[in-house]
């Protein structure tokens, strides 16, 4: 933001709801005076043309009916204004107007008043062009050095220019590979045309070579073309600038020296007269318009430049020398003579605001009054104090500026999810197999206290899951209103998501007295998806290569009670054994125990059992909630599964590495096709042919490669999504254990999801596996360091992709270590040095049935290897068998 504000001379809003864009404004002496007094000359999308002659009677007025001294509505819309020598016989000045299929020449005149009125000024036309093709923009000067008048040229949509010499049309050219127009300008001292193609180059163009080059009636090549009459236009020089540019300037210095200024959407480029560059200016900010003028210093140019933040600057060559606050953004500005006045800036905003202003400062007069002397009584101060810092300390409690319940208050959000299946299901392009993909509908209910203002909702849920719909707009104009949002969610790909929950997030401005456009808060409601949205009942299998056990301190529950709509009604005797189908294929069996307390989990693949074991955790507590009994529990006394879960980091950190490769080898490629490219276009434009050499051919198989590499590359990051999204699920299922094993509260399990789980996506830039060791580095380093040297080793600031994944292994086994001998999480650094405690057992293997396979228990000999020591087994514990027919 800038210190100084452009100080406001004149300014006027014009019309309702017209547009306005960069070739909209024009400063000239119009009407001819011939006082050196120039007047503002605007047009408009809506066809009115408007001309001003601003004198305010002091700074900052608004517009006085004197000051328009012509408007007149020319029906067409207005895309350029000009002024020039467009009319034969005579150096007068005219006025030149550009619609999209017509230009007209108007001369502007005043005739002196007898009444208190003032002057009448009128157009009349001189003459008009009917354009064959839509026009884009023009410019004008003595074309071929013709003295005492100018020439038009206009380019179309297609890339043609066409010159007109005064009132008659001379030729037509088509710009070669013109794919779309851009701006165009003229350089008198090299008599050439300069534009910027849509192959993000400056290109130069002589007029003698448009004008001796083979005539443009048709954008097809001819057959005199063909046969070699006529000129081939060919382009003067070019500069490739590798970005699209606003606008184009000459500047002459004086007659033997001109620059040309291009302003690009990030850069200002300065270049010489045969496009060598002179400088150029990297811009901090979006640039909307700019205009380079000669400036007081000898060699140098200064350059007003507007940009999108409502500022406008001005730069000496590179050299920022003001910076101006402007009350809209300008799309275009010009300087010009006013009222006697030099140097005043005129500026034009898209949407009518015309403004004259000047740089500089206003003095401020404001002194500040005396303080009237008292006599301070104490006590009165002693007592505001208190009642200050106590609530400064009520604030610092609440964690917030205002009561969490009045931000309630304002907003109501509710989510309910539809009990039955929408009847006809709204999965489009799915890619499940065979399966009918069902579809649940989601109903979010919104209600609101006070009026507010952009209310948005915005629905998430985890991928391969899709909605229909995932972005609301919502107006809340009156209090006590209730809006609705209804969407449906379907499962899209052939895995398994993450989470079954979703969050529906409001973002709304809650208006106040101080602040009218609204203090913006958000609020959230999550939900919870059916089970069997992405799950079908199936048959239970008594082999499984993934086993789970989940202890409860309570009887077992009946499975058809628990998962009603997953009961196979030909196996009723079977109430303790259920299966469950993917709608991907895969397979979970679920079975509870009939004489001890126990549940057990197998599938075929170990992340699939996350959802089905979260799920049986939830309707347990669910269930006992209802029956009245709050001490329920559940643990987990089994070996922490570490192993199956280096596999799926191994498997997704591979995917990484390929798609790297993958990568490097399609850059590869395609500088390669690059050069060969390079190599044939040199081969077709030598004038003595000369065999290719194979280079055809080549070119092909690279082109080729290039294809099925970009192929492989998508298969890679495809396969790599997936890879994430089975790797959170089986995290999730590893934290959820691990609470359960050590009976973590909410925060401590919060301080684990937020160090195994801190990305949404997985890019080849940032990676789960360096910032998933990164933060599980921090926590051996803090809380549960074993010494003060642990406490002092710094972590290194930037992450970069691992060679391998031994080290992020290696801390994760040391983190299950720590955790079993006592370890304490949290983030306060007081609580760093873990207790000397041992928790029995917690080491140890304690195998989930008697039906286990002796190699495993004699492989669990011990979870954990330390680098120093072996921490021993304890004695098996006798545990009676699962009971059901499948153990």
């Amino acid at each position: 933001m800038s210190l100084f504000k452009a100080r406001d001379w004149w300014s006027t809003v014009l019309g309702k709801k017209e547009e306005f864009d960069q070739g909209c404004l024009c400063l000239a002496d119009v009407d001819n005076s011939g006082n050196g007094q120039d007047k503002i000359v605007v047009g408009s999308f809506m066809g009115y043309l408007r001309i001003f002659n601003p004198h305010p009677v002091k700074t900052g007025d608004g517009v006085q009916a004197e000051d328009l001294l012509l408007e007149v509505h020319l029906r067409d819309p207005i895309l350029q204004v000009e002024v020039g020598k467009f009319v034969s016989g005579t150096e007068m000045l005219h006025l030149a107007v550009l619609h999209s299929r017509k230009l007209c020449v108007y001369s502007v005149s005043g005739t002196l008043g007898n009444v208190e009125h003032g002057n009448q000024y009128q157009i009349k036309l001189m003459y008009e062009h009917n354009l064959q093709r839509t026009a884009c923009n023009m410019t004008y000067g003595p074309f071929g050095g013709v003295k005492g008048r100018d020439l038009i040229c206009i380019q179309s949509m297609d890339g043609m220019l066409m010159v007109f010499e005064q009132e008659s049309y001379a030729f037509g050219r088509f710009l070669p590979g013109s794919l779309l127009p851009g701006p165009l300008a003229y350089s008198s001292r090299t008599d050439s045309f300069i534009t910027v193609s849509s192959c993000r180059q400056v290109e130069s163009y002589k007029y003698q070579v448009l004008a001796f080059a083979t005539d443009a009636d048709k954008r097809q090549e001819t057959e005199q073309q063909k046969l070699g009459s006529g000129k081939r236009l060919v382009v003067d020089w070019t500069l490739n600038i590798g970005e699209q540019a606003l606008d184009i300037c000459i500047v002459s210095f004086n007659q033997s020296v001109s620059s040309v200024f291009v302003l690009g959407e990030k850069n200002f480029f300065c270049l010489k007269d045969n496009g060598q560059i002179r400088f150029m200016k990297k811009l901090d900010c979006s640039p909307s318009c700019f205009l380079p003028y000669c400036s007081v210093s000898e060699g140098t140019v200064n350059t007003l430049i507007g940009n999108h933040n409502n500022m406008l600057h001005i730069y000496q060559d590179v050299t920022l020398k003001w910076a101006t606050q402007l009350p809209h953004i300008p799309v275009a500005v010009g300087v010009g003579c006013l009222h006697n006045l030099k140097g005043v800036i005129v500026t034009l905003s898209d949407d009518g605001h015309l403004q004259c202003s000047y740089l500089g400062t206003d003095p401020s007069l404001f002194q500040a009054p005396k303080v009237e002397s008292r006599e301070l009584n104490y006590d009165e101060l002693d007592i505001e104090l208190k009642e200050l810092q106590k609530i400064i300390k009520d604030v610092n409690k609440t964690q917030g500026i205002w009561p969490m319940t009045e931000r309630e208050d304002d907003l109501t959000v509710s989510a309910m999810v539809l009990p039955n299946f929408d009847s006809v299901p709204q999965a489009v392009d799915v890619d499940v197999g065979t399966d009918l993909v069902p579809s649940v509908t989601v109903k979010i209910t919104l209600h609101n206290r006070l009026a507010l203002q952009k209310a948005k909702l915005s629905v998430y849920v985890q991928q391969p899951l899709v909605l229909t719909c995932d972005q609301f707009t919502f107006e809340f104009i009156a209090p006590e209103m209730t809006r609705t949002a209804d969407f449906s969610v379907f499962l899209k790909g052939s895995y398994m998501p993450s989470e079954l929950e979703g969050n529906a997030v409001v973002s709304y401005s809650r208006p106040t007295d101080r602040n009218p456009d609204g203090i913006p808060r958000v609020i959230q409601c999550k939900f919870r998806l059916p089970l069997k949205l992405i799950c079908l009942p199936g048959q239970p299998s008594k082999t499984a290569s993934h086993k789970l056990t989940i202890d409860t301190n309570k009887s077992p529950v009946s499975l058809l009670s628990l998962f009603p709509g997953f009961a196979n009604q030909s196996d009723d005797d079977q109430v303790n054994v259920l299966g469950f189908r993917f709608l991907g294929g895969s397979r979970v069996t679920l079975l509870a125990s009939k004489t001890s307390q126990r549940y057990r989990i197998q599938s075929e693949r170990f992340e699939d059992l996350w959802l089905i074991t979260n799920e049986l955790i939830l309707r347990l507590q669910e269930y006992f909630e209802k029956q009245g009994i709050k001490d329920f529990e559940c643990s987990f006394s089994g070996s922490m599964p570490l192993q199956e879960y280096f596999e799926l980091i191994d498997h997704h950190f591979e995917l990484r590495v390929n798609g790297e490769k993958l990568e490097e080898l399609l850059s590869e490629r395609a500088v390669q096709l690059r050069a060969i490219q390079r190599r044939l276009l040199t081969r077709f434009k030598d004038k003595t042919p000369a065999p290719l050499q194979h280079l055809d051919t080549l070119l092909d198989g690279t082109y080729k490669q290039v294809i099925a590499l970009a192929d492989a590359v998508e298969e890679n990051q495809d396969n790599l999504f997936q890879s994430f999204t089975r790797l959170k699920s089986a995290t999730h299922l590893l934290i959820l254990l691990i609470g359960l094993w050590q009976k973590l509260s909410a925060d401590q399990i919060a301080i684990l999801e937020a160090s195994f789980l801190p990305l949404q996506q997985d890019t080849q830039e940032l990676g789960w596996e360096e910032t998933v060791d990164a933060a599980i580095s921090h926590l051996l380093k803090t809380c549960l360091s074993k010494s003060s040297k642990e406490q002092a080793l710094n972590l290194s600031s930037q992450l970069n992709i691992p060679k391998d994944t031994s080290r992020l292994k290696k801390h994760i086994t040391l983190l299950c270590d720590r955790l079993a001998k006592g370890g304490h999480l949290c983030l306060s650094s007081d609580a760093t040095a873990p207790p000397s405690m041992v928790m029995p057992g917690g080491c140890s293997t304690i195998p989930e049935s008697d039906l286990e396979e002796r190699s495993i228990e004699q492989d669990s000999t011990g979870l954990y290897t330390n680098h120093r020591h072996l921490i021993a087994e304890t004695p098996k514990p006798e545990v009676a068998p699962l009971q059901g027919g499948l153990a």
